[in-house]
Formats: C-alpha cells, sequence, structure tokens
C-alpha cells in the first residue's frame, strides 16, 4: 500500500471477486419476492414471510458454524459458503425450466444463502486481517465500501430491465453465476494460509455458541457499538418497508420513481466511501466515528413530511443521500475499528454474532413496525421510527479504547485473499454496517 496504496496481487483478485458477486446481488435484488408474486401466485402474507422468516431462520442456523469455522483455514471456508449458495441458487431456474418450483423451494433457498452470508462474512473477516497489516486495513474496507455503492448504482437498473425482458428467474441465474466466479476468484488469489491454533477441546461443547457474545459484551467499546449497529439497522430497514407501502400505495408513486428515490442517492455511499479515510488522516478514527455515527440518524426522521408529486420524490432523494453519504462515511470506519479490537483468534465468532444479532434483528423490528404501521399508519409508525433513531447515538463508544490487536504476521509466501463482507450484505445496502 505504500506506493500508491497498492495493497498487493492477492488482494486484487479479492477486490474482483467482492465487484462480481455484489454486482451479481444487486442484479437480483427483490427476484425473490417477483418471482413469489409472478410465478407461485403468493399472497402478502408468504411474500412478508420470504424475506422475515428466510433471513430469520438462516441466521439461527449460521449460530453454530461461527465457532466451527474460527478454528479452520478460513479460504476453503469461503469458497465452499460461495458454491454452496451457486448451488443454492442454481436450483431455481432448474426447478422452474423442470415445472417444479415451489414456495417451500423459494423459502429454503432463502435460509441456506443467509447461512451461508452470515459465515462468510465471518470467516471474511478473520481472513482480511490476516492478509493485510492492520494499517491497510480502511483502505481496504473503503474500497469494498465503494464497491458496494456502485454495484448498488448500476445493478438495480440492470436487474430491473433484464427481469422486464428475461423475467427474475434469469437475474437469480446471474446471481448464482457471480458466486461461483467469485469463488475462482478467491481460489486464484494463492499462498497458503496458516492453519488456527485448536483450543484444548478439540469437540465443540454448547457453550461456544455464545462466545462471540460473550466477546463483545465483555469489551467496553464493542459493546456499545454492538447495540447501536442492532437497533439502527432494524429501525431503517424498519422504515424503508414502510416507505415502500406509502410512495407505491397513498402517494401513488410509479415503481421506477421508487427505483429512482434510493438508486440515485447511492452516490453519496461512494463519497462517503472515497473520503473515510482522508477524514480518519485527519481527525483521528475515533472522532470520524462518533461524528459519522451521530449524523446517520438525523436524516430519517424528515420522511414523515413526504409527500406526493416531484416534490416529495426530490425530499426522499435528498434524505436518502444525507443518510447513505453519512453510513458511507461509518461503514468502513467501524469494520476496521471492530477488526482492530478482536483478537485474532476471536473474529470469526464475533463477527458470525455481530450479523446473527443484526439479521435477528432487523426481521424483528420490521416485523413489529409493519403491525404498528398497520395500526396507526405508516406515516406515523416512520415518525416514530425516526425518533428512536434520534437516540442511537447514545449507543456509540464515548471515548476511545486502547487497541487489543494482535501484530498482523504475514504469510511467507503470498498471503491469500477473501471477499469479504465484513460490514454486511443485507437487503438493502444501507444494512452493510
Amino acid at each position: 500500500m505504500r506506493n500508491g496504496h497498492r495493497l498487493g496481487r492477492p488482494f486484487g483478485w479479492l477486490w474482483g471477486a467482492y465487484g462480481t458477486s455484489a454486482l451479481g446481488t444487486w442484479l437480483a435484488f427483490g427476484a425473490f419476492p417477483l418471482i413469489a408474486v409472478q410465478v407461485l401466485h403468493a399472497g402478502p402474507a408468504e411474500v412478508a414471510a420470504l424475506s422475515s422468516v428466510g433471513a430469520a431462520v438462516g441466521a439461527a442456523v449460521a449460530v453454530p458454524l461461527g465457532p466451527w469455522v474460527e478454528f479452520r483455514r478460513k479460504r476453503p471456508v469461503l469458497i465452499g459458503t460461495d458454491l454452496v449458495r451457486f448451488a443454492a441458487l442454481l436450483t431455481i431456474p432448474a426447478a422452474f425450466a423442470l415445472g417444479v418450483l415451489s414456495f417451500v423451494q423459494l423459502l429454503l433457498v432463502s435460509v441456506v444463502v443467509a447461512a451461508a452470508d452470515i459465515t462468510f462474512r465471518a470467516a471474511s473477516g478473520a481472513y482480511l486481517k490476516t492478509l493485510l497489516p492492520a494499517e491497510d486495513l480502511l483502505v481496504a474496507n473503503a474500497r469494498f465500501e465503494s464497491t458496494t455503492w456502485t454495484a448498488t448504482i448500476v445493478g438495480p437498473p440492470l436487474g430491473g430491465a433484464a427481469i422486464g425482458l428475461l423475467g427474475p428467474v434469469a437475474t437469480v441465474t446471474a446471481d448464482a453465476v457471480s458466486y461461483l466466479l467469485s469463488a475462482l476468484g478467491i481460489r486464484a488469489t494463492g499462498g497458503q494460509e496458516p492453519r488456527p491454533e485448536r483450543r484444548e477441546a478439540a469437540r465443540m461443547r454448547a457453550g461456544d455458541l455464545l462466545d462471540g457474545w460473550r466477546y463483545i459484551l465483555a469489551d467496553p467499546a464493542l459493546r456499545p457499538l454492538f447495540f447501536n449497529t442492532a437497533l439502527f439497522n432494524g429501525l431503517v430497514m424498519a422504515v424503508d418497508a414502510l416507505l415502500a407501502v406509502l410512495m407505491l400505495g397513498r402517494l401513488g408513486f410509479t415503481p421506477w420513481q421508487y427505483g429512482l428515490a434510493f438508486a440515485a442517492p447511492a452516490i453519496g455511499g461512494l463519497l462517503g466511501s472515497r473520503l473515510a479515510r482522508p477524514l480518519v488522516t485527519r481527525f483521528g478514527q475515533h472522532r470520524v466515528l462518533v461524528v459519522a455515527g451521530v449524523l446517520r440518524p438525523l436524516w430519517p426522521v424528515g420522511l414523515v413530511f413526504l409527500g406526493p408529486g416531484t416534490g416529495g420524490l426530490l425530499l426522499v432523494m435528498g434524505v436518502q443521500l444525507g443518510l447513505i453519504f453519512c453510513c458511507g462515511v461509518f461503514n468502513p470506519v467501524c469494520a476496521t475499528y471492530r477488526l482492530e479490537r478482536t483478537a485474532t483468534d476471536r473474529i470469526t465468532r464475533t463477527l458470525s454474532a455481530w450479523a446473527v444479532t443484526t439479521k435477528a434483528s432487523t426481521a424483528l423490528l420490521t416485523a413489529v413496525w409493519g403491525v404498528l404501521g398497520g395500526l396507526l399508519g405508516p406515516r406515523t409508525a416512520i415518525g416514530l421510527a425516526g425518533v428512536l433513531l434520534l437516540a442511537t447515538p447514545l449507543l456509540l463508544p464515548r471515548r476511545a479504547a486502547a487497541r487489543r490487536t494482535v501484530a498482523h504476521v504475514p504469510d511467507v509466501q503470498s498471503a491469500p485473499g477473501a471477499r469479504p463482507r465484513v460490514s454486511g450484505a443485507p437487503s438493502s445496502p444501507k444494512e452493510r454496517r
């Protein structure tokens, strides 16, 4: 990185694998609900279950995988989870072609993909920390963040066009292929990963499932950030779900206007991720983390004033632009801070616990706010979520804590790479925190 911030050829393969998979994910954005509605004629309850139950059950399935992966080489795990997602997603176009596609299959595939995604993110954080020295982690995370937002800008419009021409099953096929290409990219990084030291007891015990949560709750810096992330993510996703109901229903926005309201502001995430490292260099990691974390929740409450027409569309785009810009700064700084605070032999369990909690809290709060939206109306429920979001900065670390990082030991050959999603892979890009 020293000259022109070059992180090496293995990282280049890693970055390419990540970009390919991210683009595939956003090409297929919304494909499952469309298949459920258009192909299987599913009702609202089934579509809601596909989104919430699939993620929640997938998170539960992923709980024992974190401790299991901790003491194994991460590169084979990353390749394996990519291949599992490739195979699972490929069953959908195959079943569709044979005329046997069912809602149960869609639900099972969503569970498998969610569990594999959480496992991948947990392993990738540990892998990234072995690939790069500590001083390069922020640059790497900022590059992944900018790639995420670029895919967010480009993917949904292309995916929408592909769905219009070829149907939603075609974009699921493209997403499946992207995971295969990601696995090939990770394999191409080369190098030999040292085998993690095993604990004294080789057999995993029931208590080991909670190791990640114990580590987070015992750390005075990670603990508040953990609760801040879970609450912020859940409330923002709840607002997004209600906003879809309000815009596409009562206010009469067209689907292309709704898509534009969320795709165009993604440029703010691209800009924010590019500014993350210069801001940290000038003002310090903790200050940037706290300021960006304080500014993030100031925006959604403005959606209470959403109205119809061009003015309403501009309001949504302005709110989303501000929110996403702040998230673009916050995400890579938070991901780097979390890696630096976590001991090398605890990263997989810690990130797994973090991702499982985020997924579960998002599913729970989305369901709760769905009920509140039905009782109070979507606008009132959006306002309530916005007010609660204003309290989330109270859960940020209040002071800079001493680092607990373990010294980086580079591989004597060529360090291997992975497609890390250390700050998340959600149904919405703002969930990558």
